[in-house]
């Protein structure tokens, strides 16, 4: 049985909330800034963005966001595009909080897949429902600030048929900005031409498709990310994406080992603090590389574990041949 994403080991959280009071975290929540484009404008009747038309000098541009229970980020990210994109695009998979009504307040087309197929292909379905040139990809626990949107606004003045563009991202992680670690700047591709290309179908770290013909364009100007509420929410985000890695990896024939897990981990937690000098980012640093060391256990474990499914279902249906 593997480990389930939603209900992570409490041994997990445990270890977790001990590492935090050992740091002398308040309650291992920590309150990021606020972070806006500062563009205060407001929304016409028609739901269509106050001053995004005409911006572009004719390329047109959608944000897209997926959604699920996301009450608590959405407000702060459709606030940092509105004013200069031409429509936003919310595809939900069954928020059961104030998602769609936050959404809708913003102007923004809401849509519902609840048939879960995965992040990339609910990312391609998500892009069936634009309708502007390009396609600008948000997470709801991210924020395009000011100098961000200015860089966008110029790329879509100039961009090219075959240019696809990566963003940087400033990750907040319990009280800093992680500079290090191999977080930063690891550059995401998110805008690029609506009939250029799309998402993979991959169910979890789902990527745009690029082609050899493509160029692809690092942007300067960073995306604000902030993915964890507190320690907890990691954990279970962990646990939730490891599960479905490893269900994909499983699909395509792949195996693993315990002791393949173990060395991986202790392995990611060298390379994270001390290649790519994660100890340059202080306690956060030191926690965010013991945490991701555990993820990459977990990942390799829960294949393992579906393997030893795989095997015991193997021999039970020997064992029936036999009994015949």
């Amino acid at each position: 049985m593997a480990f389930s994403g939603m209900d992570p080991p409490c041994y997990v959280v445990g270890v977790a909330i001990a590492l935090g009071r050992l740091f002398d975290w308040d309650a291992i929540k920590i309150n990021r800034p606020a972070v806006h484009a500062g563009m205060g404008l407001h929304l016409k009747n028609d739901g269509c963005f106050k001053g995004a038309c005409m911006i572009h000098d004719g390329h047109t541009v959608t944000a897209l966001v997926i959604t699920k229970n996301e009450e608590t980020h959405l407000s702060e990210c459709l606030a940092s595009v509105i004013g200069w994109v031409d429509e936003v695009v919310v595809l939900d998979s069954g928020s059961t909080d104030r998602t769609k009504e936050i959404a809708e307040q913003y102007g923004a087309r809401f849509y519902q897949n609840l048939e879960w197929q995965g992040f990339g292909r609910q990312r391609q379905i998500a892009q069936d429902y634009v309708t502007s040139s390009w396609c600008f990809w948000l997470d709801a626990d991210e924020r395009v600030t000011s100098a961000l949107r200015d860089e966008i606004l110029s790329v879509l003045r100039q961009g090219t048929a075959n240019n696809v563009y990566a963003i940087p991202r400033l990750n907040w992680f319990f009280g800093r900005f992680i500079r290090h670690c191999g977080w930063y700047p690891k550059p995401v591709v998110r805008l690029y031409p609506l009939a250029l290309t799309h998402y993979d179908d991959a169910n979890v770290h789902e990527q745009v498709e690029i082609r050899d013909s493509f160029c692809v364009k690092t942007l300067v100007n960073d995306l604000m990310h902030y993915p964890y509420k507190d320690l907890r929410h990691y954990v279970t985000k962990s646990a939730s994406y490891a599960n479905d890695w490893a269900k994909m990896k499983d699909a395509e024939g792949k195996k693993s080992s315990l002791v393949g897990a173990f060395f991986r981990a202790v392995l990611r937690f060298f390379r994270m603090y001390l290649f790519q000098k994660g100890m340059l980012d202080g306690k956060q640093g030191f926690l965010l590389c013991v945490l991701s060391s555990y993820y990459t256990f977990l990942k390799y474990a829960e294949l393992w574990i579906l393997g030893q499914d795989k095997e015991k279902e193997i021999r039970n249906r020997h064992l029936q041949e036999r009994q015949k």
